[in-house]
């Protein structure tokens, strides 16, 4: 059960529901659905779903997912129409209208992947329930599952000797995970990005992880952030989790679709 949307969030939602070109741009994990221990099995709660599709029905309304997760994983978790635009690996790769660019690491970047690989590769190995995912440019090492102990040696080791062999690595601390890129991107970029793609004149953004911060501080004034869940913030606004987010949705989709009816 959600709890009620606080008055100032549906007063924002009902003035961005008035926006003539809208992006609402939304992380997945933790936003639309709730953390599971195994990736792949995570699905959006069916009202958070129902809501983005009936956003994404309305006209001069765009969907986008933002996410951590490889383009490929992004597609089989969301299930969402192919008209809905997906950024996956923090934008390092994106489904958008023309979904036919490919990710092409340059000669050095294929050889840092391949060093990382066995760096991260070893740590993973030699600890219990700490587990390796691919990533287009890098990979994401999994502690969830972990015990603390294991967890707090599998982050140091691995960003200490990753570190050490690599140059210009980016790193990302997520939720009991870290991730390890040799393309460097953010959310806030793909945001920007998507803002100038469907030339929106305002954007919602919901996430609640600590890479979405960068996706809040790319907002503008007239823009509407959503954190979900704990945690400091750059969003303006906060709801408990992907019950109230589904909730914010629908709002937002009552609101525009009246505003659709009036014109």
């Amino acid at each position: 059960m959600s709890r009620p949307l606080p008055d100032e969030l549906a007063g924002a939602l009902r003035e961005l529901a008035r926006r003539p070109r809208l992006l609402v741009a939304l992380d997945f994990d933790g936003t639309l659905a709730p953390e599971v221990d195994d990736p792949e099995k995570a699905r959006a709660l069916p009202e958070a779903r129902e809501a983005v599709l009936r956003l994404n029905a309305l006209p001069n309304t765009r969907i986008a997912m933002v996410s951590g997760r490889a383009l490929d994983s992004l597609i089989h978790v969301t299930e969402l129409p192919d008209d809905v635009l997906l950024v996956g690996s923090h934008g390092i790769e994106l489904r958008l209208d023309n979904p036919d660019d490919a990710l092409a690491l340059n000669a050095q970047e294929q050889e840092d992947v391949e060093v990382l690989h066995e760096v991260l590769g070893e740590v993973a190995d030699s600890l219990d329930d700490v587990w390796l995912e691919q990533k287009p440019a890098g990979f994401a090492l999994h502690t969830r599952l972990a015990s603390d102990r294991a967890s707090r040696v599998a982050h140091l080791v691995a960003l200490s000797e990753a570190q050490a062999e690599l140059d210009n690595l980016t790193v990302r601390h997520g939720k009991n995970v870290l991730e390890f890129s040799v393309r460097s991107t953010t959310k806030g970029e793909a945001v920007e990005h998507l803002r100038r793609y469907v030339k929106a004149d305002a954007v919602f953004y919901a996430g609640d992880d600590v890479t979405d911060e960068d996706a809040f501080a790319a907002l503008e004034p007239h823009d509407v952030g959503l954190k979900s869940g704990d945690g400091a913030t750059e969003a303006a606004y906060r709801v408990h989790g992907p019950a109230e987010v589904a909730a914010a949705l629908a709002a937002l989709a009552t609101f525009r679709e009246g505003d659709v009816h009036e014109q």
